[in-house]
């Protein structure tokens, strides 16, 4: 994989000079709790997530009891992939990559955002390295990317947050294609797969859970290095994919639609350049008006509007505190889509940005620090919910 995604998107991993405020006393200081956000640690050993209560002006505090232990292990480096983490359609439970076993764990996600592992869990990934999840109703897919075992697996996850392999559902791809990111459209009836190291995308169609290749599969890149990808929350056959390894100042994002077949054609002039360097991690608005990117590179994050016939026009970027030295990686919009949570590998820490349209904002308190020895590589954001067990 290209030195920008391995070395300048995951970078050295630098402690934060603020350490966290902890528990009530933290709390307390910030009002009411609106939703909390985690982070897959990638830790050695016993992999952990670190939980944080949002607040209602978008600053985290630590969750009592983060980092939560979850069973498998890390790998204790960077891993460039989107969707490590991923909530369940319910949101009660937060399903983690522990790629250093190769493994999944479900979390069950308690009322107070506290989390705990479900009975049985974790279980085998199906292959080597889990990077990537995607998540429809019960049904679960992993892209595993490492050697002797690459490959994308599905598994049902039942009502109690049980997860059992789908059997005929495994997808071999070659070793070293470089698995980056595995996703369902909104319905759940096509899932695209990004090879970052050959510079692919695999498109599939979905009957009875199980994936066909689409006619033309898998599609060449428009740019070096495809990374991250969305599909357009409002249309779903609209898809939006990262472009990381074309050199310094020359990152883009293509647009593509996807038919109800899994044919990829381009949305007219993509790819939409952004004019930094190595953009990589990819979140749209859950309105579909807005892309936002993480340049890891550059220290900044892009952002465009997205007209009705997914045409992409650049707003600008926005730099972040001590640019330099951030390595932006995987960045979320919490659900109101008044706040965007960025993981920055270079400062061990999330950025808190606040968000007013196509703008971004970065607040006062931006940093909060993630747990000594982490190694980030996936975020997730969720409101409250009523759904979820005591």
């Amino acid at each position: 994989m290209s030195i920008l995604t391995r070395t300048a998107a995951l970078g050295v991993l630098v402690l934060s000079l603020a350490g966290p405020l902890t528990g009530a006393h933290a709390d307390s200081a910030h009002g009411d709790v609106i939703g909390h956000v985690y982070v897959d640690d990638n830790t050695t050993g016993v992999n952990t997530v670190a939980g944080f209560n949002q607040h209602a002006d978008g600053t985290l505090t630590p969750l009592p009891g983060s980092p939560f232990a979850v069973g498998g292990a890390g790998t204790g480096s960077g891993i460039g992939s989107q969707d490590s983490l991923r909530l369940s359609d319910d949101g009660r439970y937060l399903l983690a990559a522990d790629a250093g076993s190769s493994q999944i764990s479900v979390l069950r996600i308690r009322r107070d955002g506290g989390l705990a592992p479900v009975e049985d869990s974790p279980v085998a990934s199906g292959g080597v390295e889990p990077v990537s999840i995607a998540v429809h109703g019960p049904l679960v897919y992993v892209a595993n990317t490492g050697t002797g075992g690459a490959n994308y697996t599905g598994f049902v996850l039942n009502l109690g947050g049980h997860l059992s392999p789908l059997p005929g559902s495994t997808v071999p791809v070659p070793d070293g294609s470089g698995l980056g990111d595995v996703l369902f459209n909104g319905d759940g009836t096509r899932l695209i797969g990004i090879r970052v190291t050959t510079s692919l995308i695999d498109s599939f169609t979905v009957e009875d859970g199980r994936l066909t290749a689409a006619s033309g599969s898998p599609f060449t890149a428009q740019a070096a290095g495809p990374f991250g990808s969305e599909f357009r929350p409002t249309d779903s056959s609209q898809l939006f994919v990262s472009n990381a390894h074309a050199g310094a100042g020359n990152g883009s994002v293509s647009a593509f639609t996807d038919s109800a077949l899994g044919a990829l054609s381009s949305i007219g002039s993509s790819p939409y350049p952004d004019n930094q360097t190595a953009p990589c991690w990819v979140t749209i608005s859950s309105d579909g008006q807005y892309l936002f990117t993480s340049n890891t590179a550059s220290g900044s994050i892009s952002r465009y509007v997205i007209a009705g016939d997914g045409t992409l026009s650049l707003l600008g970027s926005t730099p972040l505190n001590g640019a330099a030295t951030a390595h932006p990686t995987e960045l979320r919009l919490d659900p109101s889509g008044r706040y965007l949570y960025d993981v920055e590998a270079g400062a061990n820490a999330v950025s808190m940005l606040s968000v007013d349209g196509g703008t971004l904002t970065e607040l006062a308190q931006s940093h909060v620090a993630l747990p000594a020895g982490a190694a980030p590589f996936g975020l997730a954001v969720t409101g409250q919910s009523d759904a979820r067990d005591e």
